[in-house]
């Protein structure tokens, strides 16, 4: 037995086994992952609000604090800094990450049922890996040649007007390959990328062409999609896009792969499912695609080599979190779950998952309103108040009716409408409220509690 284990049971009796877990946490076109951890962790430190979690609800967790991260090579989750901003006087939301980074949360569990008693406390090793989106979505490149995902992504971009400066680049996919005209490309394709997520797509790959760190500028990431031509001539500017996206894959996406997702026993994917709605039936097309996209990637059994190659295990549970519920009267929840499940319908029936169990929930990760009930020209309207992110200003704010029906608003999306067709949903940005925390109590939230017990709530019992 190490010591670190005869220590530990200082508060009650020596430590019966270790567990370790590790929790992917990554997210769609700003979801709100920096907030969704640094509110998890408080929370799970300070259980106060995590009665939804059984084994906090009938005590088996008995403590939890924060332990140096196993892997040393990977950039620490500066939860102090985020969680400093979300607590300051003006509390303001935290800057996201760029990059992957961990943090170690253990928790102290005492076995409960009839032999409970007889059994020490267990360790938890609850080690949460945050990376980009977009990193997600490259893993879907590992399965398509130059070719295939080319032909998709201008097929996807052809009537968007944020790929307007970079469509009418016109060359000839068989002509000498030049380095100038491959900048060009690559440098006008990564603007589309940009504006295209700050538009609300989703579908935003390669994902190092957004956050490109210390890759900027390499050949890897100087490529773009071209037309595929008749034959594919040595030397051509189409042969030297397919190796350099060839080489992404090799040098950037398969890493990824192999250092750190491969690695995760559970998952969870924030979605904007709101501001989707809100840009119009093409963003939400698009993140219905891209939601596809991550459980293609989740098909682990697919990726052949790699998978033997790195030693794959399975993922177990899969969690597609639609965020900022609290932008909504709790009474439209139900309708917004609604929506990110018939967005996910399509994709599970089609996968084979291995084993894996998904769900879809909707969370507010820190709660920024308090809902209130107006009378507007005769109506009772269930609305939210809260500060304005510009401003400050104190607002109540009444978004509209999301449907009963999801499919009202997915045919219309999947149909290419241009606008919504009704009812006109609309969207308010809210700074964060300043935190009046008790003792024992973390951050509010609008079902944490429950995400939390799904994703990891086996192992606290």
């Amino acid at each position: 037995m190490r010591i670190s284990e005869v220590l530990s049971g200082v508060s009650g009796g020596l430590i019966g086994s270790e567990e370790t877990v590790r929790l992917g946490v990554t997210g769609l076109s700003r979801a709100g992952k920096t907030v969704f951890i640094t509110s998890l962790v408080a929370n799970l430190l300070d259980r106060g609000r995590m009665g939804q979690v059984l084994g906090v609800a009938n005590g088996a967790v008995q403590a939890a604090y924060l332990q140096p991260q196993p892997d040393d090579t990977t950039p620490r989750f500066e939860y102090e800094t985020h969680l400093a901003a979300l607590k300051a006087d003006a509390p303001f939301w935290p800057q996201s990450t760029r990059t992957v980074s961990q943090l170690r949360v253990t928790l102290k569990v005492q076995p409960t049922g009839m032999l409970g008693g007889f059994a020490g406390p267990r360790l938890v090793h609850l080690d949460i890996v945050d990376y980009p989106g977009e990193w997600l979505l490259d893993l879907g490149l590992l399965e398509k040649s130059y070719a295939q995902w080319a032909s998709e992504v201008l097929s996807a971009i052809g009537g968007r007007d944020c790929a307007t400066e970079f469509l009418t680049l016109r060359v000839d996919p068989l002509a000498v390959f030049d380095e100038s005209i491959a900048q060009e490309l690559a440098g006008r394709f990564t603007s589309y990328l940009q504006a295209a997520r700050n538009e609300g797509y989703s579908d935003c790959t390669p994902g190092r062409f957004i956050l490109p760190g210390e890759m900027e500028g390499s050949p890897a990431l100087t490529f773009a999609p071209l037309e595929e031509p008749k034959g594919h001539k040595r030397g051509s500017l189409w042969r030297e896009m397919e190796r350099r996206y060839e080489a992404y894959k090799k040098k950037v996406v398969q890493p990824f792969f192999r250092d750190h997702f491969a690695k995760i026993d559970r998952q969870v994917v924030l979605i904007d499912a709101l501001g989707a709605i809100h840009k119009g039936p093409q963003a939400v097309d698009d993140m219905r695609g891209a939601m596809a996209d991550v459980l293609d990637a989740f098909k682990l059994g697919k990726v052949g080599f790699l998978a033997s190659l790195f030693g794959i295990h399975r993922v177990e549970r899969i969690l597609f979190a639609a965020t900022k519920a609290d932008h909504l009267h709790h009474r439209q929840h139900p309708r917004l779950t609604g929506i990110v499940t018939a967005m996910l319908r399509g994709a599970k029936d089609r996968a084979d998952f291995s084993g894996a169990v998904t769900a879809a929930m909707s969370i507010a990760s820190l709660r920024a309103t308090v809902e209130e009930t107006l009378e507007h020209s005769g109506k009772s309207l269930d609305c939210v108040r809260g500060s304005l992110l510009e401003g400050g200003k104190q607002a109540a704010f009444y978004p509209g009716e999301l449907p009963d029906d999801p499919g009202k608003l997915l045919g219309q999306a999947q149909g290419g409408a241009d606008e919504w067709l009704g009812d006109d949903y609309k969207i308010m940005s809210f700074a964060p409220s300043k935190l009046d925390l008790k003792v024992g109590q973390g951050p509010p939230h609008i079902r944490l509690d429950k995400a939390a017990e799904f994703l990891i709530g086996d192992y606290l019992r």
